[in-house]
């Protein structure tokens, strides 16, 4: 299923087009702007939550689990093969 995210063209030969057009100024690349058509309010409060997330995940547990958690990143970081 191809990617709907990105508004490039998938096709080389095309996206080198799209590259030089915006280079000299024939196409206008605002369309890159991932914030176009988001509601503002929406996009606020998002990161709201985000923002909020981590911490209020981190006061819920108990130094041990914490720890535990931390332990088990620490592993995965440095033995890929754990």
């Amino acid at each position: 299923m191809p990617n709907r995210s990105s508004k490039r063209p998938s096709d080389p030969s095309l996206l080198a087009k799209l590259i030089v057009d915006i280079a000299s100024g024939e196409v206008n690349d605002a369309w890159i702007d991932p914030q176009a058509g988001k509601n503002p309010a929406a996009v606020a409060l998002g990161r709201l939550g985000g923002a909020k997330g981590g911490v209020a995940r981190a006061s819920s547990m108990s130094a041990e689990r914490r720890k535990e958690i931390a332990t088990k990143a620490a592993q995965k970081r440095w033995n890929k093969n754990v």
